[in-house]
């Protein structure tokens, strides 16, 4: 039975494409852009190489759009912090917690590999650009210092402190993570920022 309206069509053909994008954002955590080609995007989405094409031209615009679609909502976890209920740990724990999920890997491999290849597309370096670590880093040290006045986080520089605390999260996010994950560590990693 076809449908009545383009609704339907519409509907398959969102879902494709987001099968797609799924895929590509897995493969290309795994290989990188280099290592990636459009047929093994078609195969983990599970449709034919040419159908892939219909909805992206080239694995250069998938990794694009997935690189700002992954920029976009880191930063939007980082400006809405402020916002988290709770005391400035608290706020921090549940960042913590978000970027630590399991669901956020691949994303955020993703950009760690655009970070160093030399074959990410000029559009996407343009797209990594505009978010500097340090840019990252000045968002959360209001929450850091506010804690530090209350006495929930450890004396010294915030901004060292934060650079340090990123580090340790990235390093954990490059690891395979035990089988209960990261979010079992959350209090021991908060040590770094803790008294």
């Amino acid at each position: 039975m076809k449908p009545l309206n383009g609704i339907g069509t519409e509907h398959v053909q969102d879902e494709r494409k987001d099968r797609i994008k799924k895929a590509a954002l897995k493969v290309f955590a795994e290989r990188g852009i280099s290592g990636t080609k459009m047929s093994m995007i078609a195969s983990e989405a599970g449709v034919s190489q040419g159908l892939s094409y219909r909805y992206f031209d080239s694995k250069e615009e998938i990794f694009t759009m997935l690189v700002q679609e992954a920029m976009e909502e880191a930063q939007f976890a980082l400006k809405n912090i402020h916002h988290l209920p709770g005391t400035p740990l608290e706020q921090i724990k549940a960042l913590t917690m978000q970027m630590l999920d399991e669901s956020h890997k691949y994303s955020f491999l993703l950009l760690q590999n655009a970070q160093k290849s030399d074959e990410v597309p000029i559009k996407a370096k343009e797209i990594l650009l505009q978010y500097s670590p340090k840019e990252t880093i000045d968002l959360l040290v209001p929450i850091l210092t506010k804690g530090q006045l209350t006495g929930d986080f450890c004396e010294g520089n915030p901004y060292d402190l934060l650079m340090l605390y990123f580090s340790v999260i990235t390093g954990l996010m490059l690891q395979e993570a035990p089988e209960k994950g990261w979010l079992n560590e959350v209090d021991h990693l908060l040590k770094i920022l803790t008294k």
